[in-house]
């Protein structure tokens, strides 16, 4: 199996949940981790947590749907790395209500964080994982991107086209020695999930764990660089 030692990564949404548990996963592996997210207080509070494993972390605090910000913390990223090895692109958002009833400006949003967001993020690094010749890129979809639900239209449709954009991107940069890599998790006990009320603290015999998430991740990031894990579903084992 690769040896993970010394890469840079850079996960979106790194703070908590999915991404927070994908970067101490990352640092147990002695990859060097950047986290991005919108709260200032909670990225220093786990990069404190990711150095405590002799790794390198920095943080830059942006929101992922503003282009802008998006440039300009990426660029703050690279002055610290040089480079970007490995893109978590984990970063999102969630409602539910029905089409009908949910506010537009919210039903916008949510496309706008979790579709355009990845978009942005991935244009920035991508050039460098390019210049390179090497990269991994691993975009966080989700179940709801594969099958609808009522009162799902805007995070369904948001995750359906990552898949779509992902998938693309994969053919687009294979002959870069570039990975890319879609994830559809079903519900993980994460933040988000706690807080939308699908999931529960004291859920962990019978709910997905985000270590388990980030296991996977690490897990296919791992294989030979002529093997690339085109895409991934991962369920409990408990109905």
């Amino acid at each position: 199996m690769k040896t993970l030692q010394n890469k840079k990564a850079l996960i979106t949404g790194g703070s908590r949940g999915l991404g927070k548990a994908t970067a101490i996963a990352f640092a147990k592996e002695g990859i060097d981790v950047a986290i991005t997210g919108r709260n200032e207080a909670n990225l220093k509070e786990t990069v404190a947590e990711l150095e405590a494993f002799g790794i390198t972390a920095t943080y830059a605090a942006f929101d992922v749907a503003n282009y802008n910000e998006v440039k300009t913390g990426i660029n703050n990223i690279i002055q610290s790395f040089n480079t970007i090895d490995i893109l978590v692109n984990n970063a999102g958002i969630a409602a539910f209500g029905t089409l009908n009833d949910m506010d537009v400006n919210l039903w916008s949003n949510i496309i706008q964080t979790n579709l355009m967001g990845m978009y942005y993020v991935t244009k920035e690094v991508l050039p460098y994982m390019i210049k390179q010749n090497e990269g991994d890129i691993i975009n966080v979809s989700s179940t709801a991107g594969l099958s609808g639900n009522a009162t799902t239209s805007a995070y369904s449709a948001s995750k359906f086209a990552v898949i779509g954009m992902s998938e693309s991107l994969m053919k687009e940069v294979r002959k870069n020695n570039i990975r890319v890599c879609t994830l559809t998790p079903s519900t993980i006990a994460s933040d988000m999930s706690i807080e939308l009320g699908i999931a529960t603290k004291d859920s962990e015999d019978s709910v997905l764990q985000p270590e388990d998430f980030a296991e996977l991740i690490v897990a296919g990031l791992k294989l030979p660089r002529r093997a690339m894990l085109k895409g991934a579903s991962l369920w409990s084992t408990n109905p």
